[in-house]
């Protein structure tokens, strides 16, 4: 069967006679400031990753967090291979992951910074782990750490969750293009 040319036009024409797209002109010369900023157009949620090692807490900002498997339940998260907090959460040997909220701004600022108490002025709980739940959050995500994969300038984390709980009435804090953002409401 032959297809009719007015079924399927051709293409539109750009520049230089090459098609069309939506897109912008795509490179493969990928600086780490070329990747930063293409990956900054994907939103994203903030969390606190926190533990409890040696009876004092250990936290950290990450917005590198994803749901891994089902079955098991399985959540993912990276982080940077420098990370002076991460050594602390490995050896306790559990974790929560405490997903922030839209009014969180600050709290997420101040467990990213190094040479702070993260702590001083937070409240917070221990529940299943003993990991930190941080007060007034989106969501708590309890884990015990089952694996660990080095990737790139990164660790890949694997927690198998042991408790969760979520507050639905609140809003997440998200990460867009360098900043913190909320989700407004639509009309």
């Amino acid at each position: 069967m032959k297809l009719d040319e007015q079924e399927h036009p051709e293409p539109l024409t750009g520049r230089k006679g090459e098609p069309q797209t939506d897109q912008a002109d795509a490179t493969t010369d990928i600086s780490p400031a070329l990747f930063r900023n293409v990956l900054g157009r994907f939103c994203s949620g903030v969390t606190v990753v926190t533990a409890s090692h040696d009876g004092r807490p250990a936290g950290m900002t990450c917005q590198s967090f994803m749901s891994l498997s089902l079955e098991p339940p399985l959540v993912a998260f990276a982080p940077a291979l420098t990370s002076r907090s991460y050594p602390r959460i490995r050896e306790a040997g559990h974790f929560a992951v405490n997903v922030l909220a839209a009014d969180q701004v600050e709290l997420a600022r101040k467990f990213s910074h190094s040479g702070v108490d993260r702590f001083a002025g937070v409240r917070w709980c221990r529940e299943v782990t003993g990991a930190p739940l941080l007060d007034g959050t989106v969501a708590h995500i309890e884990c015990e750490l089952v694996e660990e994969y080095g990737i790139g300038d990164h660790l890949l984390v694997v927690g198998r969750v042991v408790a969760l709980s979520s507050h639905p009435d609140a809003t997440p804090l998200l990460f867009f293009g360098s900043s913190f953002a909320a989700l407004s409401e639509s009309d």
